[in-house]
């Protein structure tokens, strides 16, 4: 990459409408791999980032309708689209203000979610950025969802570059956790473009997990961070099991966690009925520290494997605070960078997949033709 690109990005891999504008400079090239070789991270500026959530919709069912996402995606799409572009305000790294706002002459390429996720929101997302494509001749960057999660962390570490034309970062090999309703996955960062899985859940998400236990408990929706709401108030956690915990493997169990909930719920409150405030707190409180140790002990024993310098953080769960306080914590006893985005970028976005795009960029990725793009609901990292 030569020159600074602008990209609009599209995010409708479930029940969030998302839309943001990025900017990318290039950056001089990473070092050649090798023994004490160094990476250079992109510059990465974002120039709007809009969200249009569907929490009211789906509310009253206790989780999301794939077909009520999809209409509402049909009716939000374009107008936020319209206000991403319209609050960009773009303004080049040099400082030359090109004008008020971002129209789709100003943009080079335009990314979307192909998958994973819900195929009739992903259709929704893929299908416009398709036709936008195509009325603009502007080349799409397909984005895994997953991916984008792996890449929010870097922007809080994006560097401006040294006087000499460095910013280089010492932070690889690195063990990344991603943690969100649809997805548990642990994977090792040898480099910024080389990655590979090491394992993942065999049931249900961690995410899935949580909101689960919540609807057991009768507690609002979304269900995870009312649990963790609720977790902090316990002065009596409630034990459960720690599925897979000392398996020698990197996969992850919370379907059976899940159901130690449901039958403490039956032994000691009664099947259908309330359990006290305080015996819901203690619940959340055990079953939040179950999965956060599993997750944690799991991640460390990686990065010891690995000899890992870093560990990152990242999807919805990564907003849980009892997750992100454990693992900053392990992180600064054994002397390692911990990353993590902020919450608005932990959270289903269309910012994280502009994020993505721009490291696939520099990472030597070429956009391609409207034509070649799909969505895929099963697309893996």
């Amino acid at each position: 990459m030569k020159k600074s690109v602008v990209i609009l990005a599209i995010e409708t891999s479930c029940d969030e409408t998302a839309a943001a504008v990025l900017e990318i400079k290039p950056s001089p090239q990473p070092s050649p791999r090798g023994r004490g070789s160094k990476t250079v991270l992109p510059q990465i500026k974002t120039l709007s980032s809009v969200v249009k959530s569907q929490i009211s919709i789906h509310k009253s069912f206790g989780g999301v309708v794939p077909e009520a996402a999809a209409r509402a995606h049909v009716k939000n799409i374009l107008p936020v689209v319209k206000k991403a572009l319209a609050d960009s305000d773009i303004a080049d790294f040099d400082g030359r203000q090109n004008q008020q706002s971002t129209n789709l002459n100003s943009i080079d390429f335009i990314a979307v979610t192909a998958g994973p996720g819900l195929i009739p929101s992903l259709i929704v997302g893929v299908e416009f950025a398709k036709a936008l494509s195509l009325a603009t001749v502007k080349p799409i960057i397909p984005v895994n969802h997953m991916l984008g999660h792996l890449y929010s962390p870097f922007k809080t570490l994006t560097p401006n570059p040294s006087p000499k034309g460095r910013g280089e970062q010492k932070i690889f090999p690195m063990i990344s956790l991603i943690v969100s309703g649809g997805h548990t996955i642990l994977t090792l960062m040898k480099n910024i473009d080389d990655y590979k899985v090491l394992g993942q859940t065999v049931d249900d998400a961690a995410g899935e997990a949580f909101d689960k236990v919540a609807k057991m408990l009768n507690l609002p929706y979304p269900g995870g961070p009312e649990v963790s709401r609720l977790a902090e108030k316990s002065k009596s956690p409630v034990q459960f099991p720690r599925p897979m915990i000392n398996s020698k493997n990197y996969d992850f169990s919370f379907s059976g966690l899940k159901t130690a909930v449901l039958y403490y719920l039956r032994d000691t409150v009664g099947e259908g009925l309330k359990p006290s405030p305080t015996k819901t707190k203690n619940i959340c409180a055990g079953f939040q520290q179950a999965a956060v140790d599993v997750l944690v002990t799991k991640t460390l024993r990686a990065v010891k494997e690995y000899g890992a310098k870093s560990v990152s953080l990242s999807g919805g769960v990564a907003a849980n605070k009892a997750l992100r306080d454990a693992l900053n914590l392990k992180s600064k006893i054994f002397n390692l960078k911990f990353f993590v985005p902020p919450q608005n970028l932990c959270t289903d976005n269309a910012e994280m997949i502009g994020i993505a795009a721009c490291f696939m960029l520099h990472n030597g990725f070429k956009p391609v033709s409207y034509k070649k793009v799909k969505a895929n609901s099963n697309l893996e990292l």
